[in-house]
C-alpha cells in the first residue's frame, strides 16, 4: 500500500493532459427562491465553467421519497429509488477496477523495500487465501499512509457514488464496500494481511474528506477553474481531487471515444439566511449527460436550485477523540499498571447510539526485566447513551477486539469488553466523556482493566 500513492500519481500524470475538456463559458443571473425569497442575497452575476462531456447527477436535485427521513439509515445503493444513476456508477466502479489492477501490477514490480509487499514465491491464490485466513490483524504502515492515503481513496472511492446521484450515507457504503472487498480483501490481500485500521478508517474519514472534496471542486469550477490565478493548478487539483473521473476523461479523450461514463459540471453557488440565523448555502447546478460516442448525444437538464444540508444523514456523525487511559493490565501479561494514550474514530448514528474503533497504547514496565513494554489495546465498540436529550449523558457500552505486549501478533490475546461511563456534550461538535471498560480473554485468563479520559470532537455541523 506504501508505494499505491506514486504509482497512481505516475500514472495520472501521464493521462491528465488528456482528462481536462474544452471549457464553455456561460453567463447568468439567480433567480428568485419560491421558498426563501424573502431571506435571499441580492442576486449576483456568475460565469459557469463546464465540460462539453459531463456525467455528474447530484442527490440534492430530486425530491426524496419521505422514507428518506422516516428511515435515515435506509441504504439504496442496489435499488436506487430517487433517480440516482446506477449505470454512471457502474461505469466508474468498471474502471476503479482497471485502475486498481494496473496500478497492483506496477507495485508488484518494485522493490519489496518500497511496497512492503512480501514476495515469496507462493502462488498468488494460495497467498491471498493465506492472508485473507490471518486478518485482519493490525498493521504497522507509516501514519501518513494510513491516516492520510487511507482516507485519500476512500474519499475517491465516495466521490464516485456522489457524483452520481447518490446521498451522502449511499456514498459512505458504497466507500465501505470498495475499500473492504475491492481493496482490502481483494487486490491488496494478495501480497499483505488486511488491516483493521484500514477497513475503518479508509471508509470513514474518506467520508470526511470525499464531501470536503465534492464542495471543493464544486467551489474551484464555479470560481472558474483557478486555483490561486493559476489554471493550470486548478485543472491539477481538480484531477486529484476526484481522479477516478480525471482519469475517466483522459481514456475517453486518448481513444476517442467514451469508453467510461466520466465528466462533471456544476453551477452557481450562494449563501442565504434563514429566518433562524443558520446560514443555508444554495446551489444552482446546470448539468450535461454524455452517454454516448456522438457530441450531439448530451442531454442538458434544466437550471435547478438545491440544498446541500437538506440530506438527514451527513458526515457530522463522525466523531473522532483523543485522550489518556489508565491500564491495569492482567497478570498474564508481566506488567505494571500505568498511563497510556487512547484514540478512536467512530460513528454517532443518533443521541443515543454509537459506535466506535478505540486504540490504546501505554509503555509499562515489565515485571521481570524492568524495560519499558509497548501495551496495546483496540477494540470495537457499540456505546448506547441514557438520557440522550440532554447534555449530560451516562452510558453502557461492550465490544470485542484484541491486547497485545510488545507489539507482536504472537502474543495478541483475543478480549471481549464491557463497560460504562459518562458523556457530556459541550455543543455540537465538542464533547467530554469518561468511561472504565473490563476486558476479559475468554479463551485465556487475560482480565484487563482499562479507565479512559478523552475529549471528542464531531465534523460539519456534529450533533447540530
Amino acid at each position: 500500500m506504501r508505494a499505491l500513492p506514486s504509482a497512481l500519481m505516475t500514472t495520472a500524470f501521464a493521462i491528465a493532459p488528456y482528462a481536462i475538456g474544452d471549457d464553455i463559458d456561460f453567463s447568468a443571473t439567480q433567480g428568485s427562491f419560491s421558498d426563501a425569497v424573502e431571506y435571499q442575497t441580492n442576486p449576483l452575476s456568475f460565469t459557469i465553467y463546464t465540460d462539453t462531456q459531463t456525467s455528474n447527477s447530484a442527490w440534492e436535485e430530486i425530491q426524496p421519497q419521505n422514507s428518506n427521513y422516516d428511515n435515515p439509515y435506509r441504504v439504496s445503493l442496489f435499488s436506487p429509488q430517487n433517480g440516482e444513476d446506477s449505470e454512471r456508477l457502474w461505469s466508474q466502479t468498471k474502471s476503479i477496477g482497471a485502475y486498481g489492477l494496473g496500478v497492483a501490477g506496477a507495485l508488484a514490480l518494485m522493490p519489496e523495500s518500497i511496497t512492503q509487499w512480501e514476495k515469496n514465491g507462493d502462488p498468488l491464490l494460495e497467498k491471498w487465501w493465506d492472508n485473507v485466513n490471518q486478518g485482519p490483524v493490525w498493521d504497522r504502515d507509516v501514519w501518513y499512509i494510513n491516516y492520510l492515503g487511507h482516507p485519500y481513496f476512500g474519499g475517491v472511492y465516495y466521490q464516485s457514488a456522489r457524483k452520481s446521484g447518490y446521498r451522502q450515507w449511499d456514498s459512505f457504503i458504497y466507500s465501505a464496500m470498495m475499500s473492504t472487498f475491492y481493496w482490502e480483501y481483494g487486490v491488496e490481500a494478495f501480497a499483505e494481511i488486511p488491516s483493521i485500521q484500514d477497513l475503518f478508517v479508509t471508509p470513514i474519514l474518506g467520508w470526511v474528506y470525499g464531501e470536503w472534496a465534492y464542495n471543493k471542486e464544486q467551489e474551484i469550477r464555479i470560481s472558474g477553474g483557478s486555483v490561486w490565478g493559476s489554471s493550470a493548478l486548478g485543472s491539477t487539483t481538480l484531477f486529484f481531487l476526484d481522479p477516478v473521473d480525471g482519469l475517466g476523461n483522459g481514456v475517453n479523450h486518448l481513444f476517442g471515444r467514451q469508453l467510461v461514463t466520466a465528466g462533471t459540471g456544476f453551477m452557481g453557488v450562494q449563501d442565504v439566511g434563514m429566518p433562524n440565523g443558520v446560514s443555508e448555502r444554495q446551489f444552482k447546478f446546470q448539468v450535461q449527460y454524455a452517454l454516448d460516442t456522438t457530441p450531439d448525444s448530451g442531454r442538458t437538464r434544466s437550471n435547478y436550485y438545491a440544498q446541500n444540508n437538506n440530506d438527514p444523514i451527513t458526515y457530522g456523525i463522525v466523531g473522532i477523540s483523543a485522550g489518556a487511559s489508565y491500564v491495569s493490565p492482567s497478570e498474564v501479561w508481566q506488567l505494571e499498571p500505568g498511563v497510556g494514550a487512547s484514540f478512536s474514530l467512530g460513528l454517532h448514528f443518533t443521541p443515543a447510539f454509537s459506535g466506535h474503533l478505540t486504540y490504546t497504547r501505554a509503555y509499562l514496565t515489565d515485571t521481570a526485566s524492568q524495560a519499558s513494554t509497548a501495551y496495546e489495546n483496540y477494540s470495537v465498540n457499540a456505546l448506547y447513551y441514557f438520557n440522550a436529550e440532554s447534555s449530560f449523558r451516562p452510558f453502557i457500552t461492550a465490544g470485542f477486539g484484541e491486547a497485545m505486549k510488545n507489539m507482536d501478533r504472537k502474543q495478541k490475546k483475543f478480549q471481549l469488553n464491557a463497560g460504562a461511563g459518562v458523556h457530556y456534550q459541550i455543543n455540537s461538535n465538542w464533547a467530554v466523556q469518561t468511561d472504565w471498560r473490563y476486558a476479559a480473554g475468554p479463551r485465556s485468563n487475560v482480565k484487563d482493566h482499562l479507565a479512559t479520559g478523552k475529549l471528542i470532537y464531531r465534523f460539519g455541523q456534529g450533533e447540530g
